[in-house]
């Protein structure tokens, strides 16, 4: 029997493969529709033939991995549970040690590391693409660092977040969801809060911008937008990617301004200014505070649903799924499994309201920095440096771009001149 569900899983996994990789070669349109030929959204306005035959090149292969990362991820956690390897790494932390923290530890340190090794190929070859289209500039032994640095960081915020959530589903049985759902607001914010300043700097170097001129600019734009700042930091991402990229993250205190180097050798400053104004634009709007908001509602229906979906699988399938009960550690790749669905399911959702944000965004942009040139020209560079289509499929629209489409974006700056003119 479990020979066949394995079997099944994989085949189903290599067909669902096969079809997603007809869909985006093969049947998804990305062209650029007739209106907007000739437009500030057409490609070949800003972009030569082979820059664009690149970027349709790398969207596809981009998107392919995408679709199929998630699945993969599913099949994993679907596979260790059935051969009873997560009930073997239980067995395993219970045999070393007898307390519960300890036991914890182990467990979802052989976890993980199962994860990690099972997921690597996949996550080696996006390097290697990135890295033949001269998006990632990372070496090897760099791009190693920054995986390993990630496994690190992701066990120790893990195993925080195991260990209470295991605690409570060995203390409240029935309300394990509700309690978890009570102590992630506090916790969500607190790694918000430290984001900037302790788990960013393990991966990048910051400091001070050293364009004292442009920080000025900057300064005196977030004063126009009434957003408190002294300084503008700048970070050393050259030595890894070609891409563009500005934010301000963090909260309270701890919120920064940052550019990354690769934008501040790449854009004017005009065009810097447009993206700090995008940018700015999310803390003026409150969009960090209505997506924590956002967050926990999705986090409480779905930390119910985990709930309901567990008690009924392990009470009907524990034995296939090698799992005893809801509260023993070989039950955290089902968890995972499942609000890893629960999540891609919601997907759409959440990717709808950071692109009706990011739009409005780009709309106090522009009223902010009255540079419509400006705007423009910085986001057919992003496209260029990005090799990102302008024109995406649907599909990938709908479950990948948490921000419009350039063809959107751009047409969004044409329409907007039109009606301030009316």
């Amino acid at each position: 029997m479990v020979r066949k569900w394995a079997f099944r899983a994989v085949l189903g996994y290599l067909l669902l493969g096969l079809l997603l990789y007809v869909y985006l070669f093969f049947l998804a349109d990305s062209t650029l529709p007739d209106a907007y030929k000739g437009s500030s959204a057409d490609p070949a306005m800003f972009m030569n033939e082979r820059e664009i035959m690149l970027s349709e090149e790398f969207s596809k292969i981009k998107n392919l991995l995408f679709f199929l990362s998630t699945p993969y991820e599913w099949l994993f956690y679907f596979l260790i549970l059935i051969l009873g390897v997560s009930r073997g790494f239980e067995r395993w932390a219970r045999s070393t040690t007898k307390n519960g923290f300890l036991q914890t530890g182990i467990f979802l340190f052989w976890l993980s590391l199962a994860s990690f090794i099972a997921i690597f190929p996949l996550q080696f070859i996006s390097y290697k693409i990135s890295k033949t289209y001269h998006i990632s500039t990372q070496t090897f032994p760099m791009w190693m660092k920054d995986e390993l640095t990630d496994f690190w960081v992701n066990y120790l915020i893990m195993f925080i977040i195991i260990s209470v959530l295991y605690g409570l589903m060995k203390r409240f049985k029935n309300r394990w969801w509700l309690a978890a759902w009570a102590l992630s607001v506090p916790f969500t914010i607190f790694m918000m809060f430290i984001q900037p300043v302790v788990i960013d700097p393990l991966y990048n170097d910051f400091y001070p911008l050293k364009d004292q001129a442009l920080e000025q600019k900057i300064l005196t734009l977030a004063d126009k937008a009434q957003i408190p700042a002294d300084h503008v930091f700048e970070v050393n991402m050259s030595e890894k990617t070609n891409s563009l990229n500005a934010y301000v993250n963090g909260v309270g205190s701890n919120s920064r301004i940052v550019l990354w180097d690769t934008t501040l050798d790449k854009l004017t400053d005009k065009e810097i200014l447009f993206v700090m104004a995008h940018e700015m634009a999310h803390y003026v709007e409150k969009h960090i505070y209505i997506g924590i908001g956002i967050y926990l509602v999705l986090s409480f229906f779905g930390l119910f649903l985990a709930s309901k979906l567990m008690r009924g699988i392990v009470a009907n399938y524990k034995d296939s799924i090698k799992v005893s009960s809801v509260s023993s550690l070989s039950s955290l790749p089902l968890f995972l499994l499942i609000t890893s669905m629960l999540m891609f399911t919601v997907s759409p959702f959440s990717n709808w309201i950071s692109r009706y944000q990011e739009t409005r965004a780009d709309r106090y942009a522009i009223e902010l920095t009255e540079d419509k040139q400006a705007a423009i020209t910085s986001f057919q560079k992003l496209s260029k440096v990005g090799l990102s289509q302008v024109n995406p499929p649907l599909l990938v629209k709908v479950f990948r771009y948490g921000h419009p489409t350039m063809m959107e974006r751009l047409n969004m700056l044409e329409k907007y001149e039109q009606e301030k003119k009316e």
